[in-house]
């Protein structure tokens, strides 16, 4: 993405003039917790209309030594799962057996990202996702265990914002099989922790911890959890702090443990912190920094979910390939009718997708640990969570009657126990789950449209004078009199798509000019919308929806080129692979095609209108 000629913008970008206490106070603290960093990434780029396909072609793969480190962890997950997991069982009690958990400490599955020097296995992040597939299309009740320690638990924040004291004292416990958690989520508080409750006062050398969590995955069974509280000063009163704390300690009351449609053994609970006392070295990552905490540590973990969900996606097209041949209806197996044979089709094409992005954002981080994936990981999460859901939602359509009954009752009268039933519900959280799909879409948006906010902010800002206004105004002129007409052109995606297999360059010429049209017609909306663009999040969704289309299908093309320049691939699977890629390219255009379609219809403001009489 070329950004030489966005200027310096001011720290606030957002005029925040014209809105309520609480709504200024929720941006104002979304704001000074983004990454202040410039999105160079591919993502970024698309929505820009300025894709650099250097940063994905040639796709990264994993190297021999990295691989064969993945392969023996995941043989011997693999096994533990086959010898001492049954998730129906764990499913009918709701519990998750201490041998079993014993036996995933013993192989390292609590610290499979953790560094060597702190007892962990220090396994790269492509081979923990690879353990999150796995985890996913077996048991979600472990996957969102072990998910939940080590993606958004005490892991990944120490990892990333640790004191080297805080990581000897504390990793080593989480890899050797502690249960840790992070509590962020309150009554009043999702997604908007403006509206946080739980505070923590200093005295002397302890923070005084009082207040409660909701929904805190992991913490009913946890002896380690990060806790977000607010730490107000006169200058910051919504300012927040991260902190460490252990479950053992005087005042940490485990008050509910809450129960949900699925992931039955999923130990989350309301966790009640009474005049805890944390020590000051307990602070994790500078004191008033916690929502950056928060926010970094779930840029990173946030891959995870998906992998998950790409392990689950494989788990269900095998059940759906496996029933489209042995079950037979007029005359002939049901993959052979056409309706049944379409849903195959989109959820090969789909799944195929989806572990494309996990392995390309999680390459990613493994070349630069403080890799800027934001966009990357929100994107994967936000489509792989509902294409997993439509993928899984077809599977039971496809088994009809034995989708819905349970494995036990399969089992009982002699038929195979396929899960369908308790795989649809333990899924149905994952489009909720680590930033629902409305969020995530807001928070793409807002990521997507900083470049032009860097350009064109100030000129809408009444808070400012008008002279800085109207130089704005003349700066963002000259800037966008050189970059809009460029939008127009309608070139490909030259070299890169020169390099690709002949019959996957036209698609990636495709991807560069819709990316093009995506730019234009997103600036096109700020120019009519202007400050109440912001308003219109229905319309900001569908442009969210194009970019994050764009940025699948360019995976899936990149992926699919490696692997056809492997040598061990033969013709026919190449074949097979171009006319998969291929199909996925025309599935995406009609998706594309429709979020532009409803773009332009404006429906939205009739809908608003409708929710407002209701």
């Amino acid at each position: 993405m070329n950004t030489t000629f966005i200027p310096d913008a001011p720290k606030t970008l957002i005029d925040t003039s014209r809105m309520n206490a609480g709504q200024r106070a929720a941006l104002e603290m979304a704001e000074a917790a983004r990454d202040e960093r410039h999105n160079t990434g591919l993502a970024a780029g698309l929505f820009f209309g300025e894709p650099d396909f250097d940063k994905l072609l040639p796709f990264p793969k994993q190297s021999i030594e990295d691989r064969d480190q993945g392969d023996a962890f995941l043989h011997r997950l693999e096994a533990v799962l086959d010898q001492h997991a049954d998730p129906d069982a764990i499913d009918a009690t709701g519990e998750i057996p201490d041998g079993l958990l014993a036996e995933l400490a013993k192989i390292g599955a609590f610290g499979i990202k953790i560094p060597v020097k702190y007892s962990g296995l220090g396994l790269s992040q492509t081979n923990y996702s690879r353990a999150a597939m796995l985890l996913g299309s077996r048991c979600g009740n472990l996957a969102a265990l072990l998910s939940a320690h080590q993606s958004i638990g005490a892991p990944q924040p120490l990892i990333l914002f640790g004191t080297e004291e805080q990581k000897m004292k504390y990793l080593p416990r989480c890899a050797k099989g502690e249960i840790s958690a992070f509590a962020l989520t309150e009554n009043e508080v999702g997604s908007d922790p403006a509206r946080m409750k739980t505070e923590a006062r200093l005295e002397g050398d302890h923070y005084v911890l009082s207040g409660d969590k909701l929904w805190c995955t992991n913490g009913t069974r946890a002896g380690i959890i990060v806790v977000m509280a607010k730490t107000p000063t006169p200058d910051k009163p919504h300012a927040t702090t991260a902190f460490i704390v252990e479950t053992s300690w005087p005042g940490v009351e485990i008050i509910n443990r809450c129960r949900f449609m699925g992931l039955k053994a999923l130990y989350n609970g309301v966790i009640h912190f009474d005049n805890v006392r944390v020590p000051v070295e307990n602070v994790l990552g500078g004191v008033g920094r916690g929502l950056k905490v928060a926010l970094t540590t779930l840029n990173t973990g946030r891959i995870t979910l998906p992998a998950a969900c790409a392990g689950l996606s494989k788990r269900c097209l095998d059940i759906s390939r496996h029933w489209a041949r042995s079950r037979e209806q007029w005359g002939q197996p049901i993959g052979r009718h056409a309706a049944i044979a379409d849903k195959l089709s989109r959820m090969a094409a789909d799944t195929f997708a989806m572990e494309s992005v996990v392995r390309y954002v999680s390459s990613l981080v493994d070349k630069d640990k403080n890799a800027d994936v934001r966009l990357e990981a929100a994107i994967g999460k936000l489509w792989g969570s509902e294409k997993s859901w439509r993928i899984m939602d077809d599977t039971m359509q496809i088994r009809g009657g034995r989708g819905f009954e349970t494995a036990q009752s399969l089992k009982a009268r002699g038929e195979v126990p396929e899960p369908v039933e308790r795989l649809f519900r333990d899924s149905r959280i994952n489009t909720i789950f680590e930033g629902s799909s409305e969020i995530m879409r807001l928070f793409i948006a807002r990521e997507a449209l900083d470049p032009h906010l860097k350009v064109g902010a100030e000129v809408v800002n009444s808070t400012l004078p008008w002279k800085t206004r109207v130089k704005a105004a003349m700066r963002a002129a000259r800037f966008y009199a050189a970059w809009y007409p460029l939008k127009w052109m309608p070139f490909g995606a030259g070299d890169a798509a020169e390099g690709l297999h002949p019959d996957l360059q036209d698609d990636l010429d495709a991807i560069a000019r819709l990316s093009r049209k995506l730019a234009r017609d997103l600036f096109l909306a700020m120019a009519v919308n202007g400050p109440k663009l912001e308003k219109r999040q229905v319309l900001l969704g569908h442009f969210v929806d194009v970019g994050a289309e764009l940025f699948v299908w360019s995976c899936a093309i990149a992926h699919a080129e490696s692997m056809i320049t492997n040598s061990s691939v033969n013709e026919t699977e190449v074949r097979k692979l171009v006319r998969l890629v291929r199909f996925f390219g025309q599935i995406t255009r009609e998706r594309i095609a429709a979020s532009f379609a409803k773009i332009r219809s404006g429906i939205d403001t009739e809908s608003w209108k409708v929710a407002q009489e209701l």
